[in-house]
């Protein structure tokens, strides 16, 4: 009886770090399709307390799985704020994945963590050496100080952390002073009184005193570029090309995902202008994915989702097609022999768009009678031209054609369900996993064994120790 209670505890461990780690990897918090975001930040709100409350170490050692920023932010904020909790053995393991967490994410999302400390009043001496070891982890803080220049005098002040140079005066007293022999502070300096230093700021910063210089839109966009940042340029595609401004984005620094979704928001002519340029550089950022995440696969065919809510919402626009897009040039990278399956074939796969209803059992049909090792399909999982055809077809293959398992086949889902706190999946014999970009297809494909319950909770610790272990942070603190 004992033990029958000790495995069921088990298995229970095993599907709520599933769980949470799917919703890891697909949640932001944001609007989706189907669902508004209040649901979602409830939802994926009360997953953190459980597992954080149930599983601490477990759910630190998630910051090493290559989950989204968003919930990335939220783990370190709540090991922060109960740092009383955590048991002594793993309180040097848990400060260096937040130290290393925090240094991965992009700065304007590091620096608003830590502003959140103050703002959740959340002040213990692990975060007061965290704050401070990110400052002395960045490279060019006089850089930061112009373009975060509210949130790093709140940190600064909130941990009691000492400056050195004329850093403290810049943030603190009086940044009119006559002259500054940081070059960059007294560019900050003189942009209040001339139009010309402005275009020697951060784009950002140098916004703002355009709009006091009563600076003309396009004359600013078309001056600024060398001063943007590739996010930014993206932001400001759509703006500059509304004032006949011309405003360069270099393809080839654009990860697969982000480069997917920046194809999909031009006009369709334009695409079809640019098609062999995009279709290049969506092959070479494939191919440096793979270089970084090797991936060697024989025959796989996908199974691509392009419904009309592939689009997505208002705040992640196209984001599922986008992913569906960049893992077919992935897939396609990756194997020997490769076929992909829409749900409304295109007639250019760079000219496909959210239309229609989601009729995945006929792609799922073709992906099987095609006869692929394995099938990788990219959907959000409401499936209604039949509702729940593609699941029926994979139910009765999985358990009347297919008994031995020869054909491997993941449901890969980038949008979380807030109903059920996780992401939506098409049949109990599938894998179903979250799938936030493409370039985390890799990492996906080995974390399906855990979804589908063909591995225990034992070998889900070991799997996260083994990803915490080969970070390079646990090499230098170790």
């Amino acid at each position: 009886m004992n033990t029958t209670l000790s495995n069921r505890a088990r298995e229970v461990a095993r599907e709520d770090l599933v769980m949470f780690i799917n919703a890891c990897l697909s949640c932001t918090g944001q609007r989706e399709f189907y669902d508004d975001a209040y649901g979602q930040k409830i939802s994926i709100d009360f997953l953190h307390q459980y597992i954080l409350g149930n599983y601490r170490l477990l759910y630190a050692r998630t910051l090493a799985l290559g989950i989204n920023h968003f919930n990335q932010a939220q783990i370190i904020l709540n090991l922060l704020a109960t740092g009383k909790n955590t048991f002594e053995q793993h309180r040097k393991e848990e400060g260096a994945l937040i130290a290393w967490a925090l240094q991965q994410l992009p700065p304007q999302r590091a620096w608003g963590i830590l502003q959140q400390l103050r703002q959740r009043k959340i002040n213990n001496r692990r975060s007061r050496a965290i704050a401070r070891d990110y400052l002395q982890y960045r490279r060019n803080l006089d850089f930061d100080a112009v373009k975060y220049r509210s949130k790093l005098r709140a940190i600064v002040t909130h941990a009691h952390l000492k400056l050195q140079g004329e850093l403290g005066n810049f943030l603190f007293r009086n940044w009119k002073q006559k002259v500054y022999e940081t070059e960059l502070f007294e560019n900050f300096r003189q942009a209040h009184f001339s139009k010309e230093a402005v275009y020697k700021l951060p784009f950002t910063v140098a916004e703002g005193l355009a709009v006091k210089h009563k600076i003309k839109r396009e004359v600013f966009l078309s001056r600024i570029q060398e001063r943007m940042t590739l996010n930014e340029k993206l932001r400001f595609q759509n703006a500059g090309e509304g004032a006949k401004i011309n405003i360069e984005v270099d393809l080839g620094r654009l990860y697969l995902t982000k480069l997917a979704l920046y194809i999909l928001s031009l006009p369709v002519e334009t695409r079809k202008q640019k098609r062999d340029i995009f279709d290049l550089a969506l092959e070479k950022s494939a191919r440096k994915t793979l270089n970084k995440a090797p991936m060697k696969l024989e025959r796989v065919a996908a199974v691509l989702d392009c419904s009309y809510s592939s689009y997505g919402s208002s705040e992640k626009r196209r984001r599922p097609l986008g992913v569906a897009l960049a893992t077919h040039y992935l897939l396609k990278a990756a194997s020997q022999e490769y076929r992909d399956f829409w749900t409304l074939p295109p007639s250019d796969v760079l000219q496909v768009r959210p239309k229609g209803q989601s009729d995945l059992a006929t792609p799922v049909l073709d992906a099987l009678e095609w006869g692929a090792d394995l099938i990788v399909i990219v959907s959000d999982g409401c499936e209604n031209d039949p509702p729940c055809g593609a699941a029926q077809v994979l139910r009765i293959f999985r358990q009347r054609l297919d008994l031995n398992n020869r054909t491997s086949i993941v449901h890969c889902n980038p949008v979380f369900n807030s109903d059920d706190f996780s992401v939506r999946s098409l049949c109990a014999d599938i894998p179903t996993v979250g799938l936030r970009d493409a370039e985390d297809l890799p990492t996906m494909l080995s974390f399906a064994q855990f979804a589908n319950g063909s591995a225990s909770l034992s070998d889900l610790e070991n799997y996260l120790a083994n990803r915490v272990s080969n970070q390079c942070f646990l090499t230098s603190n170790s």
